[in-house]
């Protein structure tokens, strides 16, 4: 069998390749080894999947595992998003979830991803004895597994359908009566994924006019990628012109990211984002505490969290992190570049529909329009330009790069003094004067990521252009060139 490897936020591969039944039988098996391991058998393991092909289908491999490990079940009726599934394991007190996705991947992937009892990304400890009892599974194909007929007879599946549960939940949350008295008009795109019809009913029950587009399933994303980002999002601008919207939401495949948009067709970054949010939450609900955020995260966040004299929790890469910086450092707010946001109150999981209705009461609330707000924090904080830039590479090159990067501890970079250097997660560079870039290499690709965040686009410019000619080898006119 082809190797399973599980990566930050489990594992994906591609559909009859190496994402395969009997490859998901194997890795179901080790969970349920784990669940059982850990004495959690009784309280059983919500199972939930998104709109791909054949999603339901595996999910239902899934659970003939389970139950063939006399473990219940609680088997999603329809496609259901990655948050509603977590917030399942946590209303329920289950012992875990399994959820089949491949979240923004493009449609040839699928993926498994496992939710601990504590209803948030699993850590590092709880996959590690999975993988280990998943090799030898995979060596000898010992698992145990009923048909469903076998298994619903013991009863140990029960079909449920979690949305009314998340959106009583969800009601707690948002100030729908804000958003009901400003009759925010909405656009929301779902991209073709497991999202559809959550964000529309939330905020059409509550006065607001909403417009759906990709609102149907579609397992070959619309032949694009259910990715909410500038690039993917051309429709929702042009939907949300039309129409005249306040606003454009879009989630992605497993509806646990969220993308922006304005009438403008501005396009609001992940970044931009948890800024806002950070200064609506302090501002208007009086939130303090904690701000958790990755390495690779804005640090608008910090300028602000300093201001209001709250502390940064720094963590790696993946919302797995965050999400324990808010079960254990009680964070109010954790974010991630990539598009993750949680609250407060909510699941230690990101979530998209979460961040899009907050992000409805904040314009409802105070009346702005999100370039307004944002405007209003630049001019008290000042400037941050941020940018990402992934560099392709060879595998023969890539360890020499990786290398570099390990033996680099540079005292200035492009011309301003170096404050510190932080490994954490690849090589991060703070600057005297508060601009720092973080270098990544990926863990499944010969590609390194460049983050970059500074008081001007043109010091953003010289720190990609030192950093490329210091890790990268160079073409006969001294340019960057990594292939």
């Amino acid at each position: 069998m082809a190797e399973i490897t599980f990566g930050t936020d489990g594992w994906r591969a591609i559909i009859a390749e190496d994402f395969t039944f009997a490859n998901v039988r194997c890795v179901t098996q080790a969970i349920a080894q784990h669940l059982l391991d850990e004495g959690l058998r009784d309280r059983g393991i919500v199972v939930g999947y998104d709109t791909r092909f054949l999603a339901e289908k595996f999910a239902l491999v899934v659970a003939e595992v389970m139950s063939g490990n006399d473990i219940p079940v609680f088997l999603c009726k329809k496609h259901t998003p990655t948050p509603v599934v977590a917030h399942a394991v946590m209303k329920r007190q289950a012992g875990g979830a399994i959820m089949l996705t491949a979240s923004h991947n493009p449609a040839e992937y699928l993926g498994i991803k496992f939710i601990p009892a504590y209803a948030g990304p699993a850590l590092p400890a709880d996959i590690k004895p999975i993988v280990a009892c998943m090799i030898d599974i995979l060596n000898t194909g010992a698992v145990n597994r009923f048909t469903l007929v076998q298994a619903w007879e013991k009863g140990l599946v029960e079909i449920i359908e979690p949305m009314a549960d998340y959106a009583d939940h969800v009601a707690g949350i948002i100030n729908f009566e804000a958003i009901h008295q400003a009759k925010t008009h909405v656009v929301v795109d779902p991209m073709y994924g497991a999202g559809i019809g959550y964000v529309e009913e939330l905020l059409g029950s509550h006065g607001c006019t909403v417009d759906a587009i990709h609102n149907w399933r579609d397992p070959l994303f619309g032949g694009s990628m259910p990715e909410p980002t500038s690039f993917h999002l051309k429709s929702l601008v042009k939907k949300v012109q039309e129409t005249k919207a306040a606003v454009g939401i879009a989630l992605d495949g497993d509806a646990d990211r969220l993308g922006v948009v304005d009438p403008e067709g501005r396009y609001f970054s992940p970044n931009e984002v948890l800024v806002l949010m950070l200064e609506y939450l302090v501002q208007t609900r009086g939130w303090k505490g904690a701000v958790a955020r990755t390495v690779a995260t804005t640090h608008m966040l910090d300028r602000m969290a300093k201001h209001y004299g709250f502390p940064i929790v720094e963590t790696p890469v993946g919302f797995k992190y965050i999400g324990q910086a808010m079960r254990e450092q009680d964070a109010f707010l954790g974010g991630e570049e990539s598009g993750g946001v949680s609250i407060r109150g909510h699941i230690p999981e990101k979530d998209g529909i979460l961040a899009g209705l907050l992000f409805v009461e904040m314009l409802a609330t105070t009346g702005k329009t999100a370039k307004q707000l944002l405007t209003e924090i630049s001019d008290r904080f000042g400037p941050l330009y941020s940018e990402r830039i992934d560099l392709k590479t060879s595998e023969e090159a890539k360890d020499g790069i990786v290398d570099k990067m390990d033996n680099w501890n540079p005292e200035t970079l492009a011309g301003s003094p170096v404050v510190s250097l932080s490994r954490l997660d690849g090589l991060k560079i703070i600057l005297e004067n508060g601009n720092w870039c973080l270098v990544r290499s990926s863990g499944t690709e010969p590609v390194f990521r460049i983050y970059v965040e500074a008081t001007s686009v043109e010091e953003k410019v010289a720190i990609q252009q030192e950093v490329k000619r210091t890790l990268c080898s160079q073409d006969k006119d001294g340019a960057p060139c990594l292939v």
